[in-house]
């Protein structure tokens, strides 16, 4: 088999990661192959939480939104589906926000939806 020169390939990358491990504890952030793990582990931490912000988001504007609801005198499940009968589209994140910094505005939007509700009943 040739001989392999590395140059500085493994260098590099044993640099690369030794500073994504800095602030480590002990040999997490010294010895490469404790780091190397240490990051791998970390790596995959961050990705599982990115996909938890979404879920965990979501949820906060959902309580949010039931919150606003119920000082409306309805449950958030009738505001969700008297808001979709009227056919007024709008996700959770912006009613969230409606709710929260225009409470005269969220209750148009609930009248909106409960005459949508009670318009489907008569029918």
């Amino acid at each position: 088999m040739p001989r392999v020169k590395r140059s500085t390939k493994r260098s590099d990358r044993r640099k690369k990661i030794l500073e994504r491990a800095s602030g480590y504890f002990l040999t997490k952030s010294k010895l490469y192959q404790a780091a190397q793990e240490a990051v791998e582990r970390g790596l995959k931490f961050a990705y599982t939480g990115r996909k938890q912000k979404k879920r965990q988001f979501r949820s906060l504007w959902i309580v949010r939104i039931s919150a606003a609801a119920k000082l409306n005198g309805t449950s958030y499940s009738q505001v969700i589906n008297g808001l979709k009968k009227a056919g007024i589209e709008l996700d959770r994140k912006i009613l969230s926000d409606i709710a929260i910094h225009d409470a005269a505005g969220f209750t148009a939007l609930v009248e909106k939806g409960k005459a949508a509700l009670a318009a489907e009943a008569k029918a």
